[in-house]
């Protein structure tokens, strides 16, 4: 099974660079994607150096985001309840624009 996903749509907010320890950072992005009569509103994270690949964009453009599945469980110290996280991990984002002009691949 790929771990390699692909989603395309506007960027809908850029939130600010948050540095979670003193060795792990992480900024977020909400992208709506087209979904029939219901577009979908999709948060990502980009991690560590990744977090610099938002510069250049800004909401309301149209971009491609290649990202990972990432998916964890986590049991609390506290009363021992489990809960599981997911995360959509950004590794690369491109403009819509950028992305057309790519020779797509061969058969």
């Amino acid at each position: 099974m790929s771990n390699r996903y692909e989603a395309s749509g506007e960027i809908k907010a850029i939130m600010d660079t948050q540095q979670v320890t003193d060795s792990f950072r992480k900024r977020e992005f909400a992208l709506e994607i087209e979904d029939g009569r219901y577009p979908q509103i999709v948060k990502f994270q980009l991690v560590q150096d990744k977090t610099e690949l938002l510069n250049d964009f800004e909401p309301g453009q149209q971009v491609r985001v290649h990202f990972n599945l990432r998916g964890r469980e986590f049991t609390r110290k506290s009363d021992g309840t489990t809960d599981y996280w997911t995360n959509l991990e950004c590794w690369r984002i491109e403009s819509s624009e950028d992305a057309a002009d790519q020779p797509g691949p061969s058969n």
